[in-house]
């Protein structure tokens, strides 16, 4: 039987298990997908077990996105590019790594019929999955991306790979279209603490968690008469892109699907 694993720390949020196994199960695959909580000197032994096959693949949350690339042989372009990596396979003797984030996001705004082109993005945060975000707006051309982080250091080393972003102070609420928390803040249902009294309605509040299903962010958007998402579509998507590596096979994203997720 084949083992699949999704690493990261903290990981009891994660529903990556659920999705993949129900597909596992749907397409008569004999394997298992699990997840581990792992500590930063754990990785090199853990993906060791993949080169070894003792493992056969394994995706990546945060905060060890970059942590794993030392140890792959090497990197899509996607991967390379966004310094990212959420998805391990070992292809013809050698450990690659994938950013199936990207593709995620792209698919799940698409879904939306919201269209990125042109409009004002705020991000807040700057690590994990953020470089993944930056890529697929510029992909998809909006006009203006800015980024707040709570460390001011940790946004500007994102504009040295980034160089047509802007940068803003936490708190500072530039104009925007689309506000994006792609912080950790709200996986233990905390508020974020943004002026939003001033933000008004017609905008779209969009969470990259998707465990709770509503935060206090998108609670908070939705008040002010904005369109809400949470990122279980994004989650779902690049969950697709990597089950087509592993497998491939491209897996069904249909209303079954949301609904086994809706359950937790």
């Amino acid at each position: 039987m084949k083992k699949y694993f999704v690493i990261g720390n903290p990981i009891n949020h994660s529903l990556s298990p659920k999705l993949h196994n129900h597909w596992l199960e749907q397409n008569d695959i004999n394997a298992v997908y699990e997840k581990i909580k792992l500590e930063e000197n754990e990785i090199e032994n853990f993906i060791l077990k993949i080169k070894n096959q003792e493992i056969n693949g394994c995706n990546v949350t945060v905060p060890f996105k970059k942590t794993v690339i030392p140890f792959l042989d090497k990197l899509s372009l996607e991967a390379e590019q966004t310094q990212s990596v959420n998805t391990i396979c070992f292809h013809n003797g050698e450990l690659v790594g994938y950013n199936t984030d990207i593709g995620g996001f792209e698919k799940a705004i698409n879904k939306l019929n919201y269209k990125i082109e042109d409009k004002k993005i705020l991000i807040l945060g700057a690590g994990g999955v953020v470089p993944s975000i930056i890529f697929a707006l510029n992909k998809m051309k909006a006009t203006k991306i800015t980024v707040s982080n709570r460390t001011y250091k940790k946004a500007e080393n994102l504009k040295s790979q980034f160089k047509e972003i802007n940068i803003v102070g936490w708190g500072e609420i530039p104009e925007f279209d689309i506000i994006i928390n792609a912080t950790s803040l709200g996986l233990n249902n905390e508020t974020i603490d943004l002026k939003t009294r001033n933000i008004g309605d017609g905008k779209l509040f969009y969470d990259v968690i998707y465990n709770p299903n509503e935060t206090n962010f998108l609670k908070d958007g939705k008040k002010l008469g904005n369109q809400t998402e949470n990122g279980k579509l994004m989650f779902i998507y690049q969950a697709f892109e990597a089950f087509k590596l592993w497998h491939d096979l491209e897996p069904s994203v249909d209303v079954k699907i949301l609904n086994l997720l809706n359950n937790d």
